[in-house]
């Protein structure tokens, strides 16, 4: 199973039931609901005039990166595909639908046997955007892609989020793995997604063990305070962790006196003992007294952890002190301050009453958006990216274009007339992102890993054909 949608309850005759009872607490659920109500009332109203087979495209950009931020890390494609492979709705759901009265019972016999049989294009994961980036573009009718509208942009606005946050963390940990520990300070499922979003943005490994089962994460984590509290003593605590983990644990050490904390640890485990965890008080000075006190000790091979709202800015005064890796929460999960990508989905060619494709744009005041599909390429100079090139036109228009041979095309095919491409899905895919976002972000300017407020690492340039 590549994703999270599963077909159980919590309550109910067993782990395959389905129940309408009001106030039942569910996990079995369909993404095709994972919607605002006005994607479905667009559809009934469309089946009714006879608009919801016409042929569209529609495209996914924001208009500007959060304030200051020289780039964007996609994430949340291969959950996209996930979400794909079951959106369709059950009988339960079209009941609902229908004792609702949201649509007609036409619409009804048409969303019966649905399934997505458009294509999608985009960004890959991992890969940096920038202002007006096309990084997704759905193809199909109306009355298909209009349902995916909310399900498409929470999932990249979330998971784009909190993968740009953090890269910029990893960048600031130089080569110092970052680890999330942000399953508590947000929602269980955005947890969940948060994630794996921040392994493609980078980081290593999870505390969220349902993210690790789902995706093939690398799990971490060994205990809380409340552990060595539970305890008569510390080194009772401490004791009972190595007898049940090893020596190779690693101890939380700031429940009481770092430094007897430290003494205790290396007297329990012995000079090889794993690691120690810091989550409090001055970080950089309690590294470095904790480093020399171990050193002291002869535990020179003992890491250590920090922990403790950290957040960028801090992994960067961080720098220079003896931290081996860090645990990152709250932070990373509200996307640094940014927990929204601010992304659109937006109508951008349509087929006419005269059955001819026609491109498509909004000219509101400040909303104005480019008519027609895209293409996409990055050129680049002595080696380091120096522009986004957004191609616009009509298909015809399209295929006779051609690039530069050194610009790169950054688009790829994730679903084909409705045959989705599973190269994208899974371990193997978040694996190749995390690593693409490494290499995506050292072929741009330096400057794009500056914590200093600033315009976009490069610029984008619109050509409409």
């Amino acid at each position: 199973m590549h994703g999270e949608y599963r077909r159980t309850t919590l309550t109910g005759n067993g782990p395959n039931t389905r129940t309408s009872r009001e106030g039942q607490i569910m996990v079995d659920y369909s993404p095709a609901l994972m919607t605002d109500m006005y994607e479905y009332t667009m559809l009934d109203a469309a089946l009714k005039d006879g608009t919801a087979n016409r042929p569209c495209v529609f495209e996914i950009f924001t208009r500007h990166l959060p304030e200051g931020r020289r780039y964007g890390v996609l994430a949340g494609t291969g959950r996209i595909l996930d979400a794909l492979e079951h959106f369709h709705l059950d009988d339960e759901d079209l009941a609902f639908l229908a004792d609702r009265k949201i649509v007609s019972k036409e619409t009804l016999a048409w969303l019966k046997d649905f399934h997505f049989t458009g294509s999608i294009k985009g960004y890959r994961e991992g890969e940096m955007f920038f202002p007006n980036s096309p990084v997704l573009q759905v193809e199909g009718t109306f009355g298909e892609c209009t349902l995916l509208e909310t399900l498409l942009l929470s999932i990249l606005n979330y998971d784009s989020a909190v993968a740009s946050a953090a890269s910029r963390m990893v960048s600031a940990a130089k080569d110092r793995p970052c680890m999330d520990m942000g399953g508590r300070r947000t929602n269980e499922w955005a947890a969940v997604a948060a994630a794996r979003a921040a392994v493609v943005g980078g980081f290593q490994g999870t505390a969220n063990l349902l993210a690790a089962q789902l995706y093939g994460l690398k799990a971490i984590g060994t205990a809380a305070h409340c552990f060595t509290l539970v305890h008569d003593s510390e080194r009772e605590a401490f004791e009972s962790q190595i007898n049940a983990l090893g020596k190779g644990t690693t101890l939380l050490v700031d429940t009481y006196n770092i430094e007897e904390a430290v003494k205790t640890a290396v007297e329990v485990a012995g000079p090889d003992l794993g690691g120690v965890r810091i989550d409090s008080g001055d970080l950089a000075a309690m590294a470095q007294r904790v480093r020399n006190e171990l050193d002291a000790l002869g535990a020179t091979s003992t890491t250590i952890t920090v922990t403790n709202d950290l957040d960028e800015y801090a992994l960067a005064a961080l720098q220079t002190a003896p931290v081996d890796s860090y645990g990152v929460g709250t932070m990373l999960v509200t996307g640094s301050g940014a927990p929204t990508c601010a992304m659109v989905y937006k109508l951008t060619e349509r087929e006419n009453a005269n059955g001819v494709m026609e491109p498509v744009a909004k000219k509101s005041k400040d909303k104005a958006t480019v008519p027609g599909r895209k293409l996409a390429y990055r050129s680049y100079e002595y080696n380091l990216a120096d522009c986004e090139h957004v191609i616009s036109g009509s298909e015809s228009k399209l295929a006779d274009f051609h690039a530069p041979d050194d610009w790169k095309d950054l688009l790829v095919q994730y679903v084909d007339h409705g045959e989705i491409n599973h190269e994208y899905q899974g371990h193997d895919a978040i694996v190749n992102a995390h690593n693409y976002r490494a290499k995506a972000l050292a072929e741009l300017p330096i400057t794009a890993q500056s914590l200093m407020k600033g315009d976009p690492a490069i610029p984008t340039e619109t050509t409409v054909l």
